[in-house]
C-alpha cells in the first residue's frame, strides 16, 4: 500500500475513534452531575457530618464535572480506540501473530477494566477512611471537588496501567526478551520495583503505595505462569517440527 493510503487509513481510524469519543459523551454530558456524585461517594461516606465538599475556583462546579466526563468518555472508548488501532497495524501481521495479538488485546482491555474497579471498590474506601480519619482534632475536613478529582484519575490510571503487567510480561518472554526463568531469578527486584513503581505513580502515602505494589507484585508471579504456559504451547510445534 502507498504512503498515501497508509495516511488515508490511519486518519479514518483516528476519525474513528474521535467519534466513538464524541458520540459517548454527548449521551453522558447529560448526567455530569450524577456522574460526579457517584465518583466522590467513596470520599463522602467517610467525611464527618456536617462537613461537605467544597468548590474554592468560580467555575470549578461546572468544569470539574464536564472534565470528569470527556476523560470517562475516553476510557469508555477504550476498545474501540484498541479496535482501530488493531485494525490498523493487522493487515501487516502474519497469521499467527494476530492469532496471538487477539487473546492479548481483549485481556488488555479487561484488566485496565479490572484495575479501575479494584481501586474504586477496595482502594478508594480504604485510603479514604483513613484519610478522613486522620484528621487533626479541630481541622473540618472539606476537600475541593477538583484537588479531589485529579487525586481519583491519578489512582485510577495508575491501577488500569499497573494492572497490564501479565500482558506485557508475556509479550517480552513471547517476543524472546527474556524467559520465564530468568524472570524468576528476578523476583526480588521486581518485588523492589513494584513499591518504586508504587511510590511514583500513586499519592505520597503508605496505604495506595502497598495496595498498588502488592497486585502489582501478585499480577508479575500471573504473568510469569501464563508466559509459562504459552512457551510450553510455542515449544511444543517446534519439537514436532524437528
Amino acid at each position: 500500500m502507498p504512503l498515501v493510503q497508509h495516511l488515508t487509513e490511519l486518519r479514518n481510524r483516528l476519525l474513528n475513534a474521535v467519534a466513538a469519543v464524541l458520540a459517548i459523551f454527548l449521551c453522558l454530558i447529560w448526567f455530569t452531575n450524577p456522574i460526579y456524585h457517584f465518583v466522590s461517594q467513596p470520599l463522602r461516606q467517610y467525611l464527618p457530618e456536617g462537613s461537605t465538599m467544597i468548590a474554592t475556583e468560580v467555575a470549578s462546579p461546572f468544569l470539574t464535572p464536564f472534565k470528569l466526563v470527556l476523560l470517562l468518555s475516553i476510557l469508555l472508548a477504550i476498545p474501540v480506540i484498541l479496535h482501530q488501532a488493531w485494525s490498523f497495524v493487522s493487515p501487516g501481521m502474519y497469521r499467527k501473530e494476530r492469532v496471538f495479538a487477539v487473546p492479548l488485546l481483549l485481556a488488555s482491555i479487561v484488566l485496565f477494566y479490572s484495575g479501575v474497579v479494584f481501586a474504586y471498590y477496595v482502594v478508594f474506601p480504604l485510603v479514604f477512611a483513613f484519610f478522613t480519619g486522620a484528621a487533626p482534632e479541630g481541622v473540618a475536613v472539606m476537600t475541593d471537588i477538583n484537588q479531589y478529582l485529579n487525586f481519583v484519575l491519578k489512582l485510577l490510571f495508575a491501577f488500569g496501567v499497573a494492572f497490564e503487567i501479565p500482558v506485557a510480561t508475556v509479550l517480552m518472554v513471547w517476543s524472546g526478551i527474556t524467559t520465564p526463568e530468568r524472570l524468576r531469578q528476578r523476583r526480588p527486584h521486581v518485588l523492589v520495583g513494584c513499591f518504586v513503581l508504587g511510590m511514583l505513580l500513586t499519592p505520597p502515602d503508605l496505604i495506595s503505595q502497598t495496595l498498588l505494589a502488592v497486585p502489582m507484585w501478585m499480577l508479575f508471579e500471573l504473568g510469569i505462569m501464563l508466559s509459562s504456559r504459552f512457551v510450553g504451547v510455542r515449544a511444543a510445534p517446534e519439537a514436532t517440527a524437528s
